[in-house]
């Protein structure tokens, strides 16, 4: 199913126009922006529209490609203006752009079918089955999750023909991109809107750790990029839209050498390094070795390494053009006819036409001559490949007007690689009925963890839904069933290189007669189809606006969750006919990580609670707040208290059903959490309202 691959993409990042220039002057084939809105890296310095379209013209001069980030989320009053932005992009046009809200998602591929979208490492792509139904809907590129190994990237590829974006080199999240709500959670500053205030930077103590148990070194594998290509990557992506140029150029050039088969000189590796590093490098995630050796912070001598020198030199990467454009030169001096000069890029021709050629009284043109002063392209991004001549042999013409008749038709050929067709665009309307909801909403319950029938208490029957994890015992299944709860499974929202145990695994519980299954990850939507089971999304899915609800119900959902970063108002305006819900009552899940923070320990995850001893498995910040970690092939970190609604129920107005999160609760305590719902009581102790009041921004 794949495509031949042979040439694998540069991509690189530009935050600022002296990046754009660097990356393209140091060989990158594409370079990925943002506007002034709506890109995932907001505290970049990012293009008005007039700076687009100057990348964009730069770029396409050079051969090189502009994908422009549109991958935030998007509250319903934006989804109008990132519409407007992304038709203005496709005046220009731009090559791609790069979306991780399910709405736009939707809205462009009926806007600009011609538009190829690539869908952002923040819708967290990490199985067969998500990149082959992106496929479907009409991707034309998935940048897939950070965390996965050389094989899985390898059987995704396998499975799907579409394009395969993977990061090469840069800054690791702690967190699988788009599953991160820490820094909403601390600040209102969401990660999955482009304003991450980097908590994870921050000193998280999990016991036996280094103290910064949150914080990895950067990824690379420029030696490496063969490897990611025979595992079926078409681009290679480097992160660093916020770096400054010296980075973007020493990256992309060493890229270039690594993809051209070339040794890269180790002084420029040595640069890179300097620039910027988290004590040193990684290539954990690809090579399926996390733990230990994966964590990093930025040392004083990291901060210090970059040297006025090591600047000095990397600028001297791309201070002049680079002749990147094979032309073909074509000269026509006949005495008595006025001169010609063609030239042609293999897709542009351009004739231009000069004085007229007289008869020589000394020193006749000679070809060498001429293709000699022709050749001088000087700072350009063209290169002449091949140059033919017809020149009469008493031909005369001025060296003034050989230079004349190139800098006009070069000028004349950047005009047209500059202009390209703009991508047909209609605006979409993005309005949508108004949802009305029941008066009182009905109840679930989502619980993390099961070990035991008896975790669950009597009151949870009055639920319409109980979903537990896939993984639970069949024996507690059965019993639980018995007993009268109204079963659903949980799949696990990170299911790297497990595509094939969670289908066998839906088996069994589908034999048991389990028809609902719930799922926070895109992944989760054809394997609960295949199992033949009703699927509710959850919070995970982030969905934030109508178009995206619409979306999912046209993917066959039968409900959803909203994202817990919207207000209450926000949730109660969203429209539509797709059930919808939130989350009521739990320690929010602040981070989805593979590299469990609590196995940064000697021991690894041998003696942690969640794997059978009696460690605990929590991560305490520097104000002493302890934060729970729960694993199900990835570990999710926890809110240190947890929400709390159970005296404003009323405040969740035009919601269908709301949830109930339970973590760490034993059954004692699920009986009191629910009684006090049911009843209206204030709490106690410590807890937070989340997000519902103050949003983010």
């Amino acid at each position: 199913m794949r495509k031949n691959n042979e040439k694998m993409e540069i991509l690189a990042p530009a935050g600022s126009m002296d990046a754009v220039i660097a990356a393209v002057r140091c060989g990158a084939d594409a370079i990925y922006l943002g506007a002034e809105s709506f890109s995932a890296r907001g505290n970049a310095q990012n293009f008005s529209r007039t700076q687009l379209q100057e990348a964009v013209e730069y770029c396409h001069l050079a051969g090189v490609a502009v994908h422009l980030a549109v991958n935030t989320v998007l509250f319903d009053k934006e989804l109008p203006k990132a519409l407007d932005l992304v038709q203005y992009a496709c005046s220009l046009p731009v090559d791609a752009v790069i979306v991780q809200d399910w709405g736009l998602f939707s809205l462009l591929r009926s806007a600009a079918p011609a538009l190829p979208l690539h869908c952002s490492t923040q819708m967290s792509i990490h199985t067969p089955a998500g990149a082959k139904l992106l496929e479907r809907l009409g991707a034309a590129r998935v940048v897939l999750s950070r965390e996965l190994s050389l094989p899985e990237i390898r059987e995704i590829s396998a499975e799907t023909a579409v394009e395969l974006e993977h990061f090469v080199h840069g800054a690791l999240c702690m967190c699988v991109s788009g599953q991160c709500y820490f820094s909403a959670m601390l600040g209102s500053r969401s990660g999955n809107r482009g304003l991450c205030a980097q908590p994870c930077r921050l000193p998280f103590r999990a016991k036996g750790g280094t103290g910064y148990d949150l914080s990895l070194k950067d990824l690379s594998m420029i030696h490496r990029l063969s490897e990611l290509q025979a595992a079926g990557v078409d681009s290679c992506k480097i992160e660093g839209r916020m770096k400054r140029p010296e980075y973007v150029a020493a990256a992309t050039a060493s890229c270039r050498y690594s993809a051209d088969g070339r040794p890269i000189p180790p002084e420029l590796m040595k640069n890179l390094e300097s620039v910027f590093s988290r004590s040193g490098f990684t290539s954990g995630y690809p090579d399926g070795k996390l733990g230990v050796e994966m964590f990093g912070t930025r040392t004083y001598a990291d901060v210090t390494g970059a040297s006025t020198e090591v600047f000095s030199s990397l600028q001297a990467l791309y201070r002049k053009e680079a002749q990147r454009v094979p032309i073909s030169m074509e000269l026509r001096a006949l005495t008595g006819d006025p001169a010609t000069l063609t030239v042609s890029d293999g897709g542009h021709t351009v004739t231009v036409t000069g004085p007229t050629v007289e008869q020589a009284v000394k020193r006749p043109l000679d070809r060498e001559r001429c293709a000699q002063q022709l050749k001088k392209t000087g700072n350009t991004v063209f290169l002449v490949k091949t140059f033919t001549a017809d020149i009469s042999n008493d031909a005369a013409l001025p060296i003034s007007s050989l230079n004349e008749l190139r800098r006009d038709a070069l000028d004349q050929l950047s005009v047209l690689r500059k202009q390209r067709p703009a991508i047909p665009f209609t605006m979409p309307s993005a309005a949508s009925v108004p949802h009305n909801g029941p008066k009182t909403p009905s109840l679930r319950a989502v619980c993390a963890k099961v070990d035991s029938a008896d975790d669950l208490p009597d009151c949870l029957k009055q639920c319409e839904l109980v979903f537990v994890p896939l993984h639970t015992k069949q024996e507690v299944i059965k019993t639980l069933l018995q007993r009268g709860f109204p079963l659903g499974v949980l799949l696990p929202r990170g299911m790297f290189g497990r595509e094939g145990a969670i289908r066998h695994r839906l088996k069994d519980w589908a034999a048991l007669g389990i028809r609902h299954g719930w799922t926070g990850n895109i992944g989760g939507v054809p394997l609960l189809q295949e199992a033949n089971m009703a699927i509710h999304g959850g919070f995970s899915l982030n969905v934030t606006n109508s178009a995206s609800l619409a979306f999912l119900q046209a993917m066959g959902l039968s409900d959803c969750e909203l994202s817990c970063e919207l207000t209450l108002a926000q949730a109660a305006s969203i429209g539509g006919t797709l059930p919808r819900g939130l989350i009521a009552y739990g320690r929010l899940p602040l981070m989805l990580t593979r590299n469990c923070p609590a196995a940064n320990h000697p021991d690894g995850c041998r003696g942690c609670v969640n794997h059978g001893g009696s460690r605990p498995a929590v991560i305490t910040d520097r104000k002493g707040a302890s934060f729970p970690i729960l694993c199900d092939g990835c570990s999710t970190v926890f809110n240190s208290v947890p929400m709390v609604w159970s005296d404003r129920i009323s405040a969740f107005s035009g919601q269908d059903f709301l949830v109930f999160n339970f973590t760490v609760e034993n059954s004692v305590e699920i009986d009191e959490i629910f009684s006090a719902y049911k009843t209206g009581r204030k709490p106690t102790g410590e807890f937070t309202r989340g997000l519902y009041r103050r949003g983010v921004e």
